[in-house]
C-alpha cells in the first residue's frame, strides 16, 4: 500500500486544484510540499487552459497549522541546512504566489496558521468559512511571523497587524473580512458546492470568478474589532515593547489586562525581535521581507528561546517555556539589530532572475 501523497495537484476544467492532503497533521507543510507547490503553479502559470489556481486542505480541521516546526527544531539542533532549505523554498513559494498572473483562491475555512497563512493571505483571493481561525502564533515559540508576515502585518489597518504579530492573536472570518486578511466568505456547508462550481465554470471572462464567489458568499457575522481597533491602534503604537507593555498594564480595561495577560507568556526576545520585522518590513518590497525573514529565522536558530519554544509546546507539551532572557527589559536590542545582518554568498535568499 503507497502513502498517500502529502500535496494533490490536478487540472479539473478550468481550474488548477491543489490539496494539501497531510489532514491528521492539519495539513502542516513540509520541503517536499513546498516545491511541489511550486513545480505545479509554474506549470499552469504558462498553460493557457488554466484560468485559476485553487487551494484547500484536506480534512474538516485545518487549512494548513503552519510548518513542521519539529524538523526545524531538530536541524538547528544538528547544525545542517535542513532548516534553511525548507523555509528557502518556502520563501519562494510565497512570492510565487505574491506575484502570481492568474487568480489564486485559498479556501481557509480551517486552522491557518504560520506557513498556511504565507500559502494564503499573499493570493488574490481568500475565502474564509466558519472554522477559519488565523493566526501568526510565533511568538509563543521564541520566533517571529515568517512568510511575508513582515510585509502584510504592517499593511494591515492601523496596529491591527501589529497586535497579530505580537500576541498570536486568533482571528474568526468576521474578523478576517474585517481586517481585509479575507477577500470573501463561504459558509463551512457551502465550500464542496463552490469548489464544485469553480471546477466547471467558465472562468474565461474577468469578472466570472468574483461573480461566482459573490453567490456563495453571506453574512459572517459581527466582528469583533468593531469594538477592540480603537484599544488596538491605541496600545500597539510605537517602536519599542515596553512601551506597548506599559500601556496595556495601564489601561484599566478587560480587554487590554487579557492582552498584557497573553504577552506575558511570549517570549522576550522574539517580542522585541518580531516588533522590529514589522516595523522594517512596512518599507521593505516583497523580496526584501522575505530576504529579511531568511536572515531572521536563521539568526533564531543560533539563539536558544526558538528551541525552548518547541520543547514547551511540542516535544514535551508542558507550555512552560522559560525564556531567556526572561523579561522584554533584559533583551538586548544591539542583539536582536544582528538577527536582520545578510547571511554568507551561499545562504542569502536569491530569486529567478538574479
Amino acid at each position: 500500500m503507497t502513502d498517500e501523497p502529502e500535496i494533490i495537484a490536478r487540472k479539473t476544467g478550468q481550474v488548477g486544484r491543489i490539496t494539501l492532503n497531510r489532514p491528521k497533521a492539519l495539513n502542516a507543510l513540509t520541503h517536499g510540499m513546498c516545491l511541489a507547490m511550486i513545480e505545479a503553479m509554474e506549470a499552469w502559470q504558462d498553460d493557457d487552459s488554466v484560468k485559476a489556481v485553487v487551494v484547500d486542505g484536506a480534512g474538516e480541521k485545518g487549512f494548513c497549522a503552519g510548518g513542521d516546526i519539529l524538523q526545524l527544531h531538530n536541524s538547528g539542533k544538528a547544525g545542517d541546512d535542513r532548516a534553511w532549505l525548507f523555509w528557502r523554498d518556502e520563501y519562494r513559494l510565497n512570492t510565487l504566489i505574491h506575484h502570481y498572473p492568474k487568480p489564486y483562491v485559498a479556501l481557509i475555512d480551517g486552522i491557518t496558521m504560520g506557513g498556511g497563512v504565507g500559502v494564503s493571505v499573499h493570493g488574490s483571493h481568500r475565502v474564509a468559512g466558519d472554522r477559519t481561525m488565523f493566526a501568526m502564533p510565533e511568538t509563543g515559540i521564541g520566533f517571529h511571523p515568517d512568510v511575508g508576515g513582515a510585509y502584510f502585518l504592517p499593511r494591515l489597518a492601523g496596529e491591527i497587524g501589529t497586535w497579530m504579530g505580537l500576541t498570536g492573536a486568533r482571528l474568526k472570518a468576521p474578523d478576517c473580512i474585517a481586517a481585509g486578511l479575507a477577500t470573501h466568505y463561504c459558509p463551512s456547508g457551502q465550500t464542496d458546492a463552490l469548489i464544485a462550481a469553480l471546477e466547471t465554470a467558465d472562468l474565461s471572462d474577468e469578472d466570472a470568478l468574483e461573480v461566482l464567489l459573490e453567490e456563495f458568499s453571506g453574512d459572517p457575522g459581527d466582528s469583533e474589532l468593531a469594538h477592540t481597533r480603537g484599544l488596538i491602534d491605541a496600545a500597539f503604537a510605537g517602536d519599542r515593547v515596553e512601551d506597548i507593555v506599559a500601556r496595556i498594564e495601564g489601561a484599566g480595561d478587560s480587554w487590554s489586562a487579557k492582552q498584557a495577560q497573553i504577552i506575558a507568556g511570549k517570549s522576550p526576545t522574539a517580542l522585541k525581535l518580531t516588533l522590529a520585522c514589522l516595523r522594517k518590513g512596512g518599507d521593505l518590497s516583497f523580496e526584501d521581507v522575505m530576504r529579511q525573514d531568511l536572515r531572521v529565522s536563521s539568526w533564531c536558530l543560533t539563539g536558544t528561546d526558538f528551541y525552548e519554544g518547541v520543547r514547551a509546546v511540542i516535544i514535551d507539551k508542558d507550555h512552560a517555556p522559560k525564556w531567556s532572557p526572561a523579561t522584554v527589559a533584559e533583551v538586548d536590542d544591539a542583539a536582536i539589530e544582528k538577527a536582520f545582518a545578510p547571511l554568507d554568498s551561499d545562504h542569502e535568499m536569491t530569486f529567478l532572475g538574479e
